[in-house]
């Protein structure tokens, strides 16, 4: 069932990005930008741990998961260092995706090369 879960509301999250790139004027880079947003937003309001939990990874590996974490590790870290948590609370929280993003970024430039359009 978990499986399910994660397919319909990762799907569902797919699809509403796809309706905003199709009918509106809406650049793909505002879509994933308002996805970060929306899954800070949802922390902070404290709708994304029932959700997480009924999505599981349908609500977590997409970009609102990154919002969230975001979220969620500026909140912690405010806790434990007061304002400065402010700013490194999410890069702590959020580094080992972050690394890993540029780790595989660089080995696909390093493994394909690119071709002018022409």
């Amino acid at each position: 069932m978990d499986y399910l879960y994660s397919f319909i509301f990762g799907g569902l999250l797919c699809a509403i990005g796809q309706i905003l790139i199709s009918k509106t004027k809406l650049t793909p880079a505002r879509i994933l930008t308002g996805y970060v947003v929306a899954g800070v937003i949802l922390y902070a309001i404290g709708l994304y741990e029932p959700f997480s939990k009924l999505a599981q990874s349908g609500a977590t590996v997409p970009l609102t998961g990154f919002g969230a974490t975001l979220a969620k590790g500026v909140a912690e870290a405010i806790g434990e260092k007061g304002a400065i948590g402010i700013i490194t609370g999410g890069l702590s929280a959020s580094a080992a995706g972050i690394t890993a993003a540029i780790i595989f970024g660089l080995l696909a430039a390093l493994i394909f090369k690119p071709r002018r359009k022409k």
